[in-house]
């Protein structure tokens, strides 16, 4: 442990950097914080709660209107009426406070946010969802939270905060063709393990991460939550200004860690030699090398979610099954994660080659992720997905296995029926 005294003379982290600017106190990790929030976003598995609780709290008004956005993406078209009078509820809240409101059909919480400009490097930001640590990927701090902290959030436009210590992965090399982001941060989540990273900040950085795009980047950061940690933070290069300032208009100053940052653990890896991975039933960090699970059989793909929706993902899948049949015995259900890259993707003829291989495209959404429609598997089937979770029940039944990969290994598995090294097709 370092002295008090010498705190002042060391460097901060990203994390502690972005919560002593928002808090306006010179913090360091394990401080208690209130800090500023830059944006609040709830989604309908959590606003109707945290609607329910900015009642009970004796609210009227919302913080800012332009700083909060609410989102139909979880069972959208909703599939019961149940669900149906939530989201009502939702429409409702979001005409009389004027928030930011994205109904079925616009997508995805995770990608709406920053694809529609409401964050940029720098931010504090909270959802009520636990993927909220997406948007990591372009220098933001950003969090999951429960529907009465979101609440707490809604009405005063601050929320408390423990300063995470902070966990640097410095991955180096470059990863060979056929690996994808999804394949190294499944890999990283083996190693680390499903809470080896608890209530940490992880930090990502190297040749290795320099090296992707901003969209591979994002299936980094959205799965810091699988290994515990409470972000997923990249500094911001060249590549992120570019893409922040092609989504917003919004002023902003990115976040460096100082090169003498006190972090808990440094862990370094070289990634030029990993091959396609897959996370095995029924935990995320149950991962192994493709080879050793290929040829187990398939029953159903699933490629979208806020892991690996993006246009990028589904160029990828694409371009493997193009020109090719999925067979009779083999379903494969494909979710674009917004609207706008469903309509770039028409633009482009990548739904068209899904429809052709045999694919169903559904609602840019959650989709089937969360098993409230949209794709629940039979007892005892076997699904490949590109979706960040494979918990026993995550897809609506408890008897299924989910295995996890990138949008080319599901792609190439649902052509074969069984799970496959998607360099077969490269």
């Amino acid at each position: 442990m370092t002295p008090k005294g010498e705190w002042n003379r060391l460097g901060k982290t990203i994390a502690e950097k972005i919560l002593s600017k928002k808090s306006g106190q010179d913090v360091r990790a394990n401080d208690i914080v209130v800090a500023d929030l830059d944006f609040v976003m709830g989604q309908d598995g959590t606003s109707p709660l945290a609607i329910k609780a900015f009642e009970n709290m004796k609210a009227e008004k919302v913080f800012d209107p332009r700083r909060i956005a609410m989102v139909i993406d979880h069972s959208a078209p909703s599939p019961l009426e149940g669900v149906s009078q939530l989201h009502q509820q939702m429409r409702t809240f979001a005409d009389q406070q004027g928030i930011n409101f994205y109904d079925i059909g616009d997508g995805v919480c995770h990608q709406l946010v920053p694809e529609q400009g409401h964050v940029v490097p720098g931010n504090l930001v909270i959802g009520a969802d636990s993927h909220t640590c997406t948007y990591g990927a372009i220098n933001v701090f950003s969090t999951g939270v429960g529907s009465t902290d979101l609440a707490a959030g809604l009405i005063s436009g601050k929320l408390w905060f423990k300063v995470p210590e902070t966990i640097k992965f410095v991955l180096n090399g470059k990863l060979p063709p056929g690996v994808y982001s999804k394949d190294l941060i499944l890999y990283l989540i083996g190693d680390v393990t499903a809470d080896g990273a608890t209530y940490m900040a992880a930090e990502y950085t190297g040749e290795a991460i320099a090296d992707l795009s901003v969209e591979a980047r994002f299936t980094i950061s959205n799965m810091a939550i699988e290994m515990g940690a409470k972000c997923g933070l990249m500094e911001a290069d060249e590549k992120t200004v570019a893409w922040v300032k092609e989504h917003s208009k919004t002023p902003f100053e990115t976040v460096k860690a100082d090169d003498d940052a006190i972090y808990r653990m440094i862990k370094e890896y070289d990634v030029s030699k990993l091959e396609p991975q897959i996370a095995k039933p029924h935990t995320v960090d149950n991962v192994v090398p493709l080879r050793e699970a290929a040829g187990t059989p398939i029953q159903q793909g699933v490629i979208g979610t806020c892991t690996n929706g993006r246009i990028e993902d589904l160029r990828i899948a694409a371009g493997i099954l193009k020109g090719n049949k999925i067979p009779h015995n083999v379903r494969l259900v494909v979710a674009p994660s917004s609207r706008q890259v469903m309509l770039q993707a028409l633009r482009e003829g990548l739904i068209e080659v899904f429809v052709q291989s045999g694919a169903a495209v559904v609602t840019p959404g959650c989709g089937p992720c969360v098993g409230t429609h949209n794709g629940v598997p039979s007892n005892g089937e076997n699904v490949i997905s590109t979706a960040n979770r494979n918990f026993k029940g995550r897809m609506g039944n408890n008897k299924a296995f989910i295995y996890l990969g990138s949008p080319a290994t599901v792609a190439a598995s649902v052509l074969k029926g069984e799970i496959t090294d998607p360099r077969e097709f490269l």
